[in-house]
């Protein structure tokens, strides 16, 4: 079995708490299509290609398509990726998604994340229908010279399978518990 999601899965159940105080499940987020993707406070990655993310959630909200973002990382691995740390971020930054806690990690094996960020986008019946990168170049965003997310976010609502449903994620590795800040699971590996 890989390691990561394949395409056509349905999406894992979570419930999770939420920079905001709130528990969510996948149940509040029906409806269209959803993007849930694996990120965390620090990463260069991620922190370069935050407003990137933003402008795709932004544009994106009102066809339909939710933006849940999941923070797996170990805070004893990188300290940064702490909880507090989580909302301070939001309250900093006010992103456009919900931010949940993953502390156990068991939502980051379920789904098979490998980096931060990486994205997963189900459709309106919660099947997989991409895996990987939002753009080429995460760590600065502003010299992309492939936008996927956008272009199977544009695919799926106009009925089609995205054209490209898998891409390596370009990140830092998840920070796993107990483990080497760069260690990685023996069965994970690149996906495309």
């Amino acid at each position: 079995m890989a390691f990561t999601l394949d395409i056509g899965d349905p999406a894992p159940a979570f419930s999770l708490p939420a920079t905001d105080g709130k528990t969510y499940t996948p149940a509040d987020f029906n409806g269209g299509v959803l993007v849930v993707f694996f990120t965390c406070n620090h990463c260069p990655f991620v922190t370069g290609s935050d407003e990137d993310t933003r402008a795709i959630a932004d544009a994106y909200a009102p066809r339909g398509v939710r933006f849940v973002a999941i923070n797996s990382n170990s805070a004893r691995t990188h300290a940064d990726d702490s909880f507090e740390g989580m909302v301070n971020r939001m309250r900093e930054h006010a992103f456009p998604w919900v931010y949940l806690h993953d502390e156990s990690q068991e939502v980051a094996l379920a789904y098979g994340a490998l980096r931060t960020p990486h994205f997963f986008v189900f459709d309106t019946d919660r099947k997989l229908a991409y895996t990987g990168r939002a753009i080429d170049t995460p760590r600065d965003a502003t010299q992309a010279t492939t936008h996927e997310l956008r272009e199977t976010l544009d695919d799926i609502l106009a009925g089609n399978p995205p054209k490209t449903p898998k891409t390596n994620p370009i990140g830092c590795n998840v920070k796993w518990d107990g483990k080497d800040a760069h260690w990685m699971p023996a069965e994970a590996c690149d996906i495309a």
